[in-house]
């Protein structure tokens, strides 16, 4: 049987690719239960669930980030984990269009900008 950290490496690593681990292993030298909390919690017990496909949980986590402002950094990990699960460039774009009238320009313009950044890098 497999631990909560094992499926939650096996979940990050499916979805995100190097770019989770690289979270996780940034964190090694000053947080390192936060990266276990993440680990375990998000993409071992929240992943893990049945209900939801891989696209509709990144697509919900891009909307959630893009929501909250000032999560450019975690919105970058999640446009690669969204791309990583076969969702389009021109899908993410209309998922961040559809956020305007709820959340205004200024944040979907942030994570436009952030796309811009990681389309260009791919």
């Amino acid at each position: 049987m497999k631990t909560r950290f094992q499926t939650g490496m096996e979940n990050l690593n499916l979805i995100d690719g190097t770019i989770g681990g690289n979270v996780i292993t940034s964190l090694e030298d000053i947080a390192p239960d936060i990266g276990k909390y993440i680990v375990e919690f998000a993409f071992g017990d929240i992943y893990s669930r049945e209900i939801l496909s891989l696209q509709e949980r990144e697509i919900i986590t891009l909307t959630s980030l893009l929501t909250s402002g000032g999560c450019e950094n975690q919105l970058k990990v999640h446009i690669n984990a969204s791309l990583n699960v076969g969702i389009s460039k021109e899908k993410i774009i209309e998922t961040f269009i559809h956020c305007i009238p709820y959340v205004g320009f200024p944040k979907v313009l942030n994570a436009v900008f952030v796309a811009k950044e990681i389309f260009a890098e791919i």
